[in-house]
């Protein structure tokens, strides 16, 4: 079959992005091909993939995303494909991969009533309607269960029209038998003696991953805990509202950010705990690379994959409503216990032998060979 995907970006170090590719990896593999449009690519085009940037400009984002929508629906009338298949919500899908929450709900729950004026919210609130409305056909792959109960409450949404996924953690994140040697040779690179206490935060978009209250808590820590203590963001973002944040608390000697990279399994077997203190995440694959790298996870109840944390005992979770003194608290107790980091660690490392974390391409896949239209 001739397969249409569409994302509005795609750039190598995004979540979204990357499963993205794998699943049509997963669906090339299986024979059938790639057509892939986009406003904007950055990095390596698979072998196989016709990648088409769609030229469309405008002032604002939804217009320019509306704009695309159309050019798609037009290219397609031409050139038809027997799915297409969606990472952004739009019309004339007949596959949606949620990674994104419930914008509805967002817009009723966490705005002004005077936001439904808008033209932002019009806009964004019919793309949404197209995927989840009941005119729409659409199969929707879900990421966490959590959401699947807004849809329908907003959209009346079929139960039978949701696909809940497995994760799709990465096997490279698994952490490999020379795991020692590889988190020894990191910690010499970044000057950690045995003392220091590395925290990584890792995710592209620093507002919603809740960098700002990672550094607050940062901050906070005891004088000698503090002293000990180094964290390093690492995301495609635009840093420059955290650098301030940083040189006004008095932490530019001790955090660092960094652009995405794709060395991330280093940072996750050289670092002694992961702080992901998310403002909101539909699922947030980075908790799983973590835990299946050893290392423990300190993250919020918002996220999706939390309740992973909680079963495999791999860490702590922040309760909602947040309050930044709890992740202060929180953050304090587990760089201060040893004994503490090194069994979540062990239970990350074990969880990670049983639990299907893996398989999420592959039933991606199936989804999307198997749908009705």
């Amino acid at each position: 079959m001739q397969l249409a995907f569409t994302l509005f970006k795609y750039f190598p170090f995004g979540g979204l992005q990357r499963t993205f590719l794998r699943v049509a990896l997963t669906c090339q593999s299986r024979g059938h091909g790639i057509r892939v449009y986009a406003l904007s690519w950055q990095g390596e085009v698979p072998p196989g993939f016709e990648v088409i940037l769609v030229p469309v400009k405008a002032m604002s984002n939804h217009r320019r995303y509306e704009r695309f929508a159309a050019w798609v629906q037009r290219d397609l009338a031409s050139r038809p494909a027997d799915r297409v298949i969606g990472f952004n919500k739009m019309p004339g899908l007949d596959v949606y991969y949620a990674a994104d929450p419930c914008y509805e709900d967002k817009a009723r729950t966490l705005r002004n009533p005077f936001y439904r004026l808008t033209g932002r919210y019009r806009h964004f609130a019919a793309f949404e309607r197209a995927v989840f409305g009941p005119d729409s056909h659409a199969e929707v792959m879900l990421i966490a269960l959590l959401q699947q109960a807004l849809f329908m409450k907003y959209y009346g949404t079929p139960a039978e029209r949701f696909h809940l996924l497995p994760p799709g953690i990465s096997p490279d994140r698994r952490a490999p038998p020379n795991a020692a040697q590889i988190r020894a040779e990191f910690r010499r690179e970044f000057g950690l003696t045995e003392t220091d206490l590395l925290l990584v935060q890792i995710g592209s978009g620093f507002k919603t991953k809740g960098l700002d209250r990672s550094l607050r808590a940062v901050a906070n820590l005891p004088a000698e805990l503090k002293r000990r203590t180094r964290l390093i963001a690492i995301g495609q973002d635009e840093p420059r509202p955290f650098e301030r944040q940083i040189r006004a608390l008095g932490l530019a000697g001790q955090v660092s950010i960094l652009p995405g990279r794709d060395d991330i399994p280093r940072f996750l077997l050289g670092a002694d705990l992961l702080i992901h203190p998310a403002y909101n995440e539909t699922a947030g694959n980075v908790l799983l690379e973590a835990v299946v790298a050893g290392l423990p996870v300190l993250t919020t109840a918002a996220c999706g994959y939390a309740p992973y944390i909680e079963q495999a005992d791999a860490g702590r979770v922040v309760p909602l409503p947040f309050e930044q003194e709890t992740l202060d608290k929180m953050l304090s107790s587990m760089l201060s216990d040893d004994v503490a980091r090194q069994q979540w660690g062990r239970n990350g490392l074990a969880f990670a032998e049983h639990a299907d974390l893996y398989s999420r391409a592959e039933r991606a896949a199936d989804v999307i060979l198997r749908s009705r239209h």
